[in-house]
Formats: structure tokens, sequence, C-alpha cells
């Protein structure tokens, strides 16, 4: 494992954040049985079932956890990738906060553009595309605020 991938991993524990996502894959998901060793330090984790994310995939510390069986998220897939890009995120914002933080600039983008990625932050630097989501433009109304000027820069 690259050295930059261990130290995600160590960091994602000690910032409990890999425990977070531990505890929903135990208590949410189908416990300690449904989760596998993945890429680069990762741990997946099937069968979450509550509706909360409502995402069909989303990451806490080093656990990806997923609805539906775990082996559908392969390796080295491009939703992989996005998702090992948040255990990242986690890492740099010392764990447990981001989920606040994601948590604001998800509402943030849902106000300016209608969906919760677009303008996130977090899922622009995940890769938008990889994450299966579809970049959308400001709202009609803040575009016309702007004086037609430029959304702004960073990963599509």
């Amino acid at each position: 494992m690259k050295p930059s991938y261990r130290l995600r991993q160590v960091a994602n524990a000690l910032n409990l954040s890999t425990a977070l996502g531990l505890l929903l894959a135990v208590t949410a998901a189908r416990g300690p049985r449904g989760v596998r060793r993945g890429p680069d330090g990762l741990l997946v984790a099937g069968g979450y079932r509550p509706p909360f994310p409502v995402a069909s995939v989303f990451t806490v510390g080093n656990v990806v956890l997923l609805r539906g069986d775990a082996s559908r998220l392969a390796d080295g897939s491009r939703l992989m990738r996005h998702e090992a890009r948040h255990a990242t995120q986690y890492a740099w914002c010392l764990g447990l906060p981001m989920i606040p933080l994601y948590g604001v600039c998800a509402a943030a983008s849902m106000l300016l553009c209608g969906d919760w990625a677009s303008f996130n932050p977090f899922e622009r630097r995940a890769g938008l595309a990889d994450g299966g989501y579809e970049r959308r433009p400001l709202r009609p109304f803040l575009r016309r605020l702007g004086g037609g000027a430029p959304e702004p820069p960073g990963p599509a």
C-alpha cells in the first residue's frame, strides 16, 4: 500500500471516522460479515438499509457503504476512486467534522443549482463524473444576478 494511503488509513482511525463507518456497517448494513477489504486500505460494506443518506454509495472514514451487494462495487471502478477521494477528505477534515461540513455544502449546492453535488466542493474535488453526478448550472435567477459571470472553476 502506498504511504499516502497508509497515512489516510491511520488518520481516519485516529479521528474516529472509520470507527463510525464500521459502526454503521455493523448496525445498519449486513453486520461484520458484510464488510470486505477494498483497495488502498478501504473497507467496503454492502446492505446499508436506512433511508438517510439518500445516496446509493457513500463513505465514512475509510468505510465505503452501499445499498445492495458490496461485490457490485469493483475495486478499480471510477466510483470506487470517487469514494476513495472522500476517504482522503475525511483525513484532511480531521474526521467527523466532515459530516456537518458536507451537509452545509450539499445544502448550499441545492440552493444554488437544485442538486446536492454540482456546487458541493467535496463532490467536485472527488470528481462529479466519477461519482455518477451530472454538473448542473446555477439556477437561472442566480445567473441573471451574476450578470452572466462564469461558473466557479474547479473539477467537473
